[in-house]
């Protein structure tokens, strides 16, 4: 997508993401470009704003659910890194000062009028730093209540800091020269403001102002080309409205509405607990990784079928789901940059888009032949990327709930390098910090990295979860059964789905031998006798339960009695077949 946004800036010309992977050289691509011209779409630049300020489509739909829920936590993205070295914080405090000026989505807050919601893009703001001091070990709760903070969209700017000084380290003068402190800074930005991308550029940006601000002077960057709000009317001038048969938008809707016709309105995933009317979204996460010899030979399997290795994760993944149980139709969410314009690389704000990418596992088709229909799938998906999703819930309408994310439950985000960019600092030494998840927007949410290390290229992952279903172990299970997947497929892309084990033999043997170790001495008799027995001795004892309702011996003995004759009074006899059906 960076490539295809890259030709469109440099070259003028339009092509289709489909249009690299089928040429996937550089002369191969030239072919495609020679003899045509001609954007099919303006470019992004600086537009003159008007007195009510649109917010953006994914603006929308966020700032409805702010007004729906109130203030909350769900949609924060943190920023936590790790400082070592003699850090001002008199500086600092200015160098954040001067980002939220650099960028204007950091200094907008929201408003309804008459014509809709829109953007107030404040002249100035002051953006909070807490400076705290805490014990290395009251540093998770510190970060935790941190990331909990519940952003006022219409009175407040949606960036926040806290700085945690480590009370390991001698206490001192804040800029006091040769101090080595340990601090953690964490940036807690409101989604409506940015994205996941977003974080590399804050980070620089940060990094570069701080560097210039110890030195006694203001950053010398250029002024951004372009802001958010340019963006937000540009985007709805290129996209136009659902009702202009037309535009890019109803042309684009109605692929998705024969791509997505019959979605299934929940997956069947294997979970701990029944669905709560209401999501809380908290959540929590469970992190593994995939060794460098596995990735090297998923690369390798990946480029042999001509497909991405977000595109191998994907079959995987969907091929793990339906072994445990979730059928043949899988609707896995997938976020998109959606920064379709060159302008966009360094600007921070909301320019993700979800995808919803259908995979057709019917037919018991190998692994090989899935990959070849999710390639397709999701070649035509990013010719038809720009539908915001909150535009496209609209248009398709599913059964709306709040127990659950509509259109899909599980989200994938494969990410091809760590985005770990080199921040420096003189005299600080930066890395990153970890930060435990408590929220959760969807039941599952996989998100995979790939990482350099010095012995080999390795995947990082993590499934955040909602814990309204799962328990960890249960979450464990699903990851090592996808690195069971990646494993099997490799050493044989052809076999059948029906014929990859997604538990290992250890996991087998535990709930094949150790959990149904249950025997124990039997008397003669038969179940049905036994259980007059324990009727009759024991009435009152309780026989089932489902967790709301509990059956006594003698109810479940009279609610099967009546059952029984029930049956009888419709010819049912020996030998006559019953079909029970259970939830």
């Amino acid at each position: 997508t960076r490539l295809v946004s890259r030709i469109r800036s440099v070259l003028g010309v339009e092509i289709a993401v489909r249009e690299v992977f089928e040429h996937a050289t550089p002369a191969g691509l030239v072919r495609v470009l020679d003899g045509r011209a001609g954007l099919a779409r303006p470019a992004l630049t600086a537009r003159e704003r008007p007195e009510r300020l649109p917010v953006s489509f994914a603006q929308q739909r966020l700032w409805f659910l702010h007004k729906l829920e109130g203030p909350s936590p769900t949609y924060n993205i943190p920023l936590p890194l790790r400082l070592t070295g003699a850090l001002d914080t008199a500086a600092l405090r200015a160098a954040l000062a001067d980002v939220v000026a650099r960028h204007e989505s950091l200094r907008t807050v929201f408003t309804d009028t008459e014509d809709g919601a829109c953007q107030v893009i404040l002249e100035t703001a002051t953006p909070e730093l807490v400076v705290e001091e805490v014990a290395e070990e009251e540093l998770p709760a510190a970060l935790a209540r941190a990331g909990a903070y519940a952003f006022d969209l219409a009175g407040e700017i949606p960036v926040r800091g806290w700085l945690f000084r480590l009370a390991e380290t001698e206490a001192g003068a804040e800029t006091e020269a040769g101090a080595e402190a340990e601090w953690v800074l964490v940036l807690v930005v409101h989604h409506i403001a940015a994205d996941g991308w977003s974080l590399a550029p804050l980070a620089r940006d940060l990094t570069r102002a701080y560097g210039a601000r110890v030195q006694g002077r203001a950053p010398g960057w250029e002024a951004l080309a372009v802001q958010y709000a340019d963006y937000a009317l540009w985007q709805r001038e290129v996209l136009g409205t659902a009702d202009d048969a037309g535009s890019v938008l109803a042309g684009q809707l109605e692929y998705w509405r024969r791509q997505l016709a019959d979605l299934p309105e929940e997956l069947a995933l294997p979970v701990d607990r029944p669905r709560p009317a209401v999501a809380s979204h908290r959540g929590a996460r469970v992190s593994f990784e995939i060794p460098a010899e596995v990735h090297g030979g998923l690369r390798q399997l990946a480029r042999a079928h001509g497909c991405s290795m977000f595109m191998l994760t994907q079959a995987a993944l969907a091929a793990l789901l339906s072994r445990f149980g979730a059928g043949h139709d899988i609707p896995i969410g997938s976020p998109i940059a959606g920064r379709l314009d060159d302008g966009l690389t360094d600007l921070v704000g909301f320019f993700v888009n979800t995808l919803v990418l259908r995979t057709d596992l019917t037919g018991n088709p190998s692994f090989a032949e899935l990959l070849a229909r999710v390639r397709e799938t999701d070649l035509a998906a990013y010719a038809h990327q720009d539908v915001p999703f909150e535009q496209l819930v609209e248009a398709l309408n599913p059964a709306r709930s709040l127990s659950r994310h509509p259109l899909f439950q599980t989200l994938l985000t494969y990410n091809s390098n760590d985005g770990s960019s080199e921040l420096s600092v003189p005299g600080i030494q930066i890395t990153g910090a970890e930060f435990d998840v408590i929220t959760s927007r969807v039941d599952l949410a996989f998100s995979l990295t790939e990482t350099s290390r010095d012995d080999g290229s390795v995947i990082r992952g993590s499934v955040e979860y909602s814990t309204d279903l799962f328990d960890p172990e249960t979450v464990g299970y699903l990851v090592s059964g996808l690195e069971n997947v990646f494993r099997q497929v490799l050493l044989n892309p052809d076999r059948p789905l029906s014929s990859i084990d997604v538990l290992s033999v250890g996991e087998l043997e535990r709930i094949t031998r150790d959990w149904n170790d249950s025997g124990v001495p039997v008397g003669p008799g038969s179940l049905v006798d036994w259980f007059a027995e324990q009727v009759g001795s024991a009435p009152d004892a309780a026989a089932v339960s489902d967790g709301v309702e509990t059956l006594t011996y003698a109810e479940l003995n009279a609610r099967a009695n009546r059952l029984a004759r029930v049956l009888a009074e419709r010819g049912v006899g020996p030998d006559c077949f019953v079909g029970v059906v259970l939830p």
